[in-house]
């Protein structure tokens, strides 16, 4: 059964205009529409595979989450939190507070 699109799905199409601040083959990451904090940017993969919250996350995506937390740690420094730190939250289900049901990394600082 395929997944249904998401609003990120959209945004990773282009069809949908995000302020996209990193790209490559794999994620992308894109200041958030309702920030929390000075920064607060949002790192997603491309292609789910099945990640639609980090509980349904299997083997197969050891390397995909890697990339997206390092993805996450490169942007902050660029962004210019990497001397004082900043936080990342992945939200899961319902009961976390998860919105959009495509596996996301919050990075907040500032």
């Amino acid at each position: 059964m395929a997944e249904a699109d998401t609003l990120f799905d959209k945004i990773v199409r282009k069809e949908i205009p995000a302020d996209i601040i990193y790209e490559d083959e794999t994620c992308l990451a894109f200041r958030d529409i309702a920030p929390t904090a000075k920064t607060h940017f949002l790192v997603i993969p491309k292609n789910r595979d099945g990640l639609s919250r980090l509980s349904k996350a299997e083997s197969r995506h050891e390397t995909l989450i890697g990339h997206l937390l390092v993805v996450a740690a490169k942007v902050a420094k660029e962004e210019g939190l990497g001397e004082d730190g900043f936080r990342t939250v992945i939200n899961d289900g319902k009961h976390g507070c998860q919105s959009v049901y495509h596996l996301h990394v919050h990075v907040i600082g500032g």
